[in-house]
């Protein structure tokens, strides 16, 4: 993709955006990829139920929309994570760190009140392309 104008990345191997957002944008050289939450693409549905298999959900959509943009999981620079009960901090941090082993990128985590369809994990991402 060129990274002298704005960009919308759309891909169906990652959730459809639920409101009026895309779910990346490349711009500058960067990738900003929206929150995604814990929606499998083949079923439209949340099937996890724990925070660690949501949140291994979470990745592999956030992974998606990143090769789609011509990017990686590698080339993450900032993440924000936002958590609906910061006691399950431990249990996604475990998961994050297998995805995120090498040089992991910046990041933030939450307590939010409440996530898009009682999902327990979001997680939004920042990342230069290849």
């Amino acid at each position: 993709m060129s990274t002298s104008t704005r960009q919308v990345v759309s891909t169906d191997k990652a959730p459809a955006a639920l409101g009026p957002y895309s779910q990346a944008i490349v711009a500058n050289g960067l990738v900003f990829v929206s929150g995604q939450i814990p929606i499998n693409p083949a079923s439209g549905e949340i099937e996890a139920q724990d925070i660690t298999g949501q949140t291994e959900q979470v990745l592999k959509n956030l992974e998606a929309i990143l090769v789609e943009a011509g990017s990686s999981i590698g080339n993450v620079v900032k993440t924000t994570c936002f958590l609906d009960d910061i006691n399950e901090w431990p249990a996604m941090n475990d998961v994050y760190s297998k995805v995120f082993h090498t040089a992991p990128p910046a990041r933030s985590a939450f307590e939010v009140g409440k996530l898009p369809k009682n999902a327990r994990v979001e997680i939004e991402a920042i990342a230069k392309l290849e």
